[in-house]
């Protein structure tokens, strides 16, 4: 009779009896996971001592380490578990470690009775299975047979440290088709809940993994053409933990191996997710490979706001540049990046001084306000002409409360065919940029022909420097991505839908702007589309699904009340007070040249306060 059916079939005492008789054994994983109505755990065995700090480990890092309890020292079982077959004589294989060193498999602890004394058991949920997950949304075993244990791989990513607990982030990989990738992740999501949900999908480099074909726990899985490889935590982290710890004794389960709790899966909290927390996942780079997930609501409320500022008050005819997801798309690459950089500076009014007008730098210094409230670098590049403006701008913003703090204000004037990597990268060369995100807010761009237009086909060339040239160098750096924000065509980044700005835009065949970026959001102002990205950074880093992907599944959630990310949102008050810095400063207008508390010819009190406070109020709303 297997072990799996008396488990089935007797009670807790019959088991611990066979146990010490020494009759059982479980050796594999693939045998332990099939057994019905039991949850099987992986074991940690450390001295009473580091056991607090252990279990805070595991509760700060609950992705890879998802703790269902732990006994009293020199326990057999965990009150919160029920009855537990003893680990240390049910003969499943273990792992001696001295001083950090594993030195040695064994398939018994009976030699260890009196160190057991002292020492507190912990069990580590072994009950997700990648595999079983996806079998559940339709993807076929690769090993039909379940031999082994899948591959494990050290990353780069640290876990969060507790005391003496300091170790890497251990993951499970599994190749899955792109053709197939959407709909197995939010299938695999639904059958086994928050365990289920990948922590990378992409390249295995954004991990610091270097070659998939060389675990450091298990046999590798081989990806084939069009497949996807898609990462989990792995539990194996808890040896990686235990070494850190560098304690003179400590056991664990050994790699594919478990004991069988008492706890049953229907006693377990509930592990399906609720359908608008079933991640979506989304292509955010090509270079490197990476997709980023977030859940149903959020995406819906990003896609709610990028509608809300669709709206075309100028009658321009932008409904027909609009590309569906491109707020979303821009906002997940966004709050992926380290280090941003914006430029804005339209400089349309060419008989004025200051020729800037007030489309742009409210909606750039928004969006830098909110990525510094995420804890993100933030710079700016402007004209050499507009630095001293800028500086003012921002200055007296952080005066009046707009932004917390300032920002390295740069410029870039051009040169040699390297000055734009140069600027971008910094001594590290193309390995590692400085700025992994590029944005452009209202900044006019470079027409086919080389000019650069305003709308009414006036050539402002002589007030631009080159900044165009940052956008066509990072698409030949991988790792630097990019978002254009405009309202007409012809600014920075609307190459990406040029043809459409030829076909439909007033004077579009001179004026459109042959400049791409990563993502084209479309505004009806441009201002609308900063504050849009910033309240589009805020849902995403509200939202469980996208916070656990970006963490990792390691460290505490975070909640938006403990950042002060309400706090950071552009506001009526704010932007009352940037707009009456600008016309301190006399930027005018863009359409009528106006001195005042308008842009684009709107008046601020209405319609751009109506605007932001909508944005708000989807931003904010429940559900």
């Amino acid at each position: 009779m297997s072990f799996t059916l008396c488990l089935k079939s007797c009670p807790p005492s019959v088991i611990r009896s066979w146990i010490r008789q020494k009759k059982p054994s479980i050796r594999n994983m693939s045998s332990v996971a099939g057994a019905p109505g039991r949850r099987p755990a992986g074991v940690v065995l450390l001295h009473k001592s580091l056991a607090p700090d252990f279990e805070k480990f595991c509760q700060t890092n609950s992705g890879p380490l998802p703790l269902l309890g732990r006994s009293e020292p020199g326990g057999w079982a965990s009150p919160a578990l029920g009855a537990v077959p003893d680990s240390r004589t049910d003969r499943p294989q273990f792992r001696k470690y001295e001083f950090g060193a594993c030195t040695g498999s064994l398939t018994s602890l009976e030699g260890h009775s009196e160190q057991l004394k002292d020492m507190v058991t912990f069990f580590l949920d072994y009950s997700f299975s990648v595999e079983g997950a996806l079998e559940k949304g339709g993807l076929p075993r690769r090993d039909p047979a379940g031999h082994g244990h899948g591959a494990a791989y050290k990353t780069a990513v640290p876990c969060v440290t507790v005391a003496g607990f300091s170790c890497p982030l251990l993951v499970t990989m599994r190749p899955v088709p792109k053709d197939e990738l959407k709909r197995l992740v939010q299938a695999s999501c639904s059958a086994g809940g928050v365990q289920a949900q990948p922590v990378h999908i992409g390249d295995p480099e954004l991990l610091g993994i270097k070659d998939l074909s060389k675990p450091d726990y298990g046999d590798p899985e081989v990806c084939r053409p069009g497949d996807i490889p898609v990462f989990w935590p792995s539990p194996l982290t808890s040896l990686e933990a235990v070494s850190s710890c560098k304690t003179p004794l400590a056991f664990t389960s050994a790699p594919g191996c478990a004991v069988m709790t008492d706890l049953r899966d229907k006693e377990a909290p509930a592990g399906c997710l609720t359908a608008d927390r079933i991640p979506e996942v989304h292509c955010i780079s090509q270079d490197p490979l990476h997709y980023s997930i977030t859940s149903a609501s959020a995406a819906r409320k990003i896609r709610e706001l990028e509608t809300v500022i669709a709206i075309d008050p100028g009658n321009r005819g932008i409904g027909h540049l609009l590309c569906k997801d491109e707020l979303l798309r821009a906002s997940l690459s966004l709050s992926h990046a380290r280090s941003v950089l914006i430029t804005t500076g339209f400089p349309t009014h060419f008989n004025h001084e200051p020729p800037e007008e007030t489309d742009g730098p409210p909606g750039a210094l928004a969006l830098a306000a909110f990525l510094q409230a995420l804890g993100k670098g933030v710079s700016m590049v402007v004209d050499r002409r507009a630095l001293r403006l800028f500086e003012k701008l921002v200055e007296e913003a952080v005066e009046q409360g707009v932004m917390k703090t300032g920002i390295p204000i740069l410029t870039y004037p051009g040169g040699s065919a390297g000055a734009a990597q140069a600027l971008l990268c910094g001594d590290g060369g193309p390995r590692s940029p400085r700025f992994d995100h590029l944005v452009a807010i209202e900044r006019t761009g470079r027409a086919a022909d080389g000019n650069h237009y305003n709308a009414r086909k006036m050539n402002i060339k002589h007030l631009v420097d080159p900044i165009d040239d940052l956008f066509l160098a990072a698409q030949k750096i991988p790792g630097i991505s990019s978002t254009g924000v405009g309202d007409g065509g012809n600014e920075l980044g609307m190459g990406k839908v040029k043809e459409a700005v030829k076909r439909h835009i007033r004077n579009g065949d001179v004026i459109a702007c042959d400049v791409e970026a990563d993502f084209a959001v479309i505004a009806g102002v441009s201002n609308w589309g900063g504050y849009a990205l910033a309240c589009a950074l805020y849902i995403l880093n509200s939202c469980e699904v996208h916070g656990r992907y970006l963490r990792r599944a390691t460290g505490p959630s975070r909640a938006p009340g403990e950042h002060s990310w309400t706090q950071a949102l552009p506001s009526v008050d704010k932007e009352e007070k940037m707009m009456g810095i600008l016309v301190r400063h006399k930027v005018r207008s863009g359409v009528t040249g106006n001195v005042g508390m308008e842009v684009d010819g709107l008046p601020f009190h209405g319609t751009h306060a109506q605007m932001i406070q909508k944005l708000l109020d989807v931003t904010t709303a429940c559900g």
